[in-house]
């Protein structure tokens, strides 16, 4: 059968998704400077310093995977309707699926010991795996039920911490905090160490405690359901049937993602402290800032739909747009090559260019990096050249399947899983 035409939208989220992605995860590479004011950023030594800390705290901290989950989970939605679409049974269909979520479990698992300790592709493996199963095939009541439960349960949490960090702030609204001992700080990623087989414990222990919080958390299956229900509707594919939604996630939830993570941010600069409480202060500007991430995640997919959509329906779009789709149609490549360049290039066992940058100049370097790989997928994508990781998967979870069931056609050149 013809191959349906690609669709901008979904693409251009993925490959704007990655320089948010990118941003994030250049920030837990840093070794050198002082950690006095936070373990997660080293101390500003500039004005642009201070501002860039700011702007990840507000606009990036736990709010980039969310977005990567919703679009996991619209794929696995996708993916599994397009199996049945090219005639595989329902069964045949899940298990290609399934497979897949397996792989992505054995990808993120080497990808965390050899590159990136806060690397989140097995907790959408293990994840996928379970809702799959329960929600792959079900209901809608059953989905929407799951839905409402995993939303309810962040906002009484939101609530709580809200009422609790208000609370402190009346009993003690100034004060500075307390400063943190230089021994308490231990990079998350292992790069300040010079021993890459001594990075490779660190970066392991940091996963694992990410993959229980992330995998058995709410944010993240809540984000995957919320995207399985989206591609049911197919609220990509077609964004003229579900603009006012569009809209109304794109501006209702980055405003109250920026209610949970602003208070986080101004803290971090100083603009309120609360010295005798100063546990209580973090553990509620924590829970704020990540009960609100998927609210966050889910304005920015939603913004990256409406801004694409509106080009796509041009006769000519501009190059900058179709660029990024370039990138977005390899995300997964993108992800792990941006892992691979960096891990050896900022780390003390590598070049080390991590310890004389500040978080302003590891900003721009993680901008660089992204641009370079919009261009190497634009190139690709003309010469017609597929991403080397998303070929390795589907290949991978293909051979699977048909060893399963006895299908000896591979999956049709162009088709992809993550769709």
């Amino acid at each position: 059968m013809p191959q349906r035409p690609r669709l901008l939208a979904p693409d251009f989220a993925r490959g704007a998704m990655l320089l948010l992605i990118v941003l994030s995860n250049s920030a837990i590479f840093l070794y050198g400077g002082t950690h006095e004011r936070s373990v997660n950023f080293p101390d500003p030594t500039t004005g642009a310093d201070s501002l860039t800390q700011f702007l990840m705290i507000a606009l990036l901290d736990v709010r980039t995977y969310p977005l990567f989950a919703f679009l996991v989970g619209y794929g696995l939605m996708r993916a599994f309707e397009g199996g049945m679409d090219r005639g595989s049974s329902p069964d045949e269909a899940m298990a290609t699926v399934q497979s897949r979520n397996r792989w992505l479990i054995v990808f993120g698992f080497v990808h965390a010991a050899l590159l990136l300790g806060s690397e989140v592709l097995a907790a959408y493996g293990i994840i996928g795996l379970v809702l799959c199963s329960l929600f792959l095939r079900g209901g809608e009541r059953r989905s929407r039920v799951a839905i409402a439960v995993g939303v309810g349960l962040l906002g009484l949490v939101f609530v709580l911490a809200s009422v609790a960090l208000v609370s402190i702030l009346v009993l003690d609204p100034a004060g500075p905090s307390p400063a943190i001992p230089q021994d308490e700080f231990g990079g998350l990623n292992g790069g300040g160490l010079d021993d890459y087989l001594a990075s490779v414990v660190v970066r392991l222990m940091s996963w694992s405690v990410l993959l229980l919080v992330n995998a058995f958390g709410v944010v993240l299956p809540t984000a995957i359901l919320i995207g399985l229900w989206a591609a049911r509707h197919r609220v990509i594919e077609e964004p003229e049937r579900h603009r006012r939604l569009l809209r109304s996630v794109a501006f209702g939830g980055i405003a109250l993602g920026l209610t949970g993570s602003l208070p986080g941010a101004l803290h971090h600069v100083g603009a309120f402290q609360a010295a005798p409480f100063h546990g209580l202060t973090d553990a509620a500007l924590t829970a704020m800032a990540w009960t609100t991430g998927l609210a966050q995640g889910l304005g920015y997919a939603a913004l990256f739909v409406l801004v694409s959509s509106r080009f796509e329906a041009r006769e000519r779009v501009p190059m900058v747009i179709t660029s990024v789709a370039a990138l977005g149609r390899r995300s997964l490549s993108g992800y792990l090559t941006h892992s691979i360049v960096m891990a050896p290039v900022l780390s003390a066992w590598g070049l080390g260019l991590a310890g004389d940058l500040t978080n302003s100049g590891m900003a721009l370097f993680a901008i660089g990096l992204w641009l370079s790989t919009v261009v190497a997928a634009t190139l690709m994508e003309r010469h017609g050249i597929q991403g080397p990781f998303e070929r390795l998967l589907r290949h991978l979870s293909s051979r699977r399947s048909r060893k399963n069931h006895g299908n000896t056609s591979p999956e049709p050149e162009g088709t992809r899983l993550d769709r």
